[in-house]
């Protein structure tokens, strides 16, 4: 969890501990409460309240999204 906080990449930490999957890291990493508070922190908020996200504007997304 320090490397996680420090900001190092989950994929780097794998490799260090000799991981062959991230679904093992990520059994071992779990967020604390001040990982919790930074990402909720880097949630940007719309620039204009009531917009929709670029996403559902674009035609070729929601027409890609569709074929799923």
């Amino acid at each position: 969890m320090h490397l996680i906080s420090a900001g190092v990449d989950i994929t780097v930490i794998r490799s260090w501990l000799g991981h062959v999957s991230l679904d093992t890291t990520n059994h071992y990493a779990r967020a604390n409460l001040e990982t919790k508070r930074k990402a909720l922190e880097k949630v940007a908020v719309p620039a204009t309240p009531g917009s929709q996200p670029s996403w559902k504007r674009d035609a070729s997304v929601l027409a890609w999204l569709d074929t799923l």
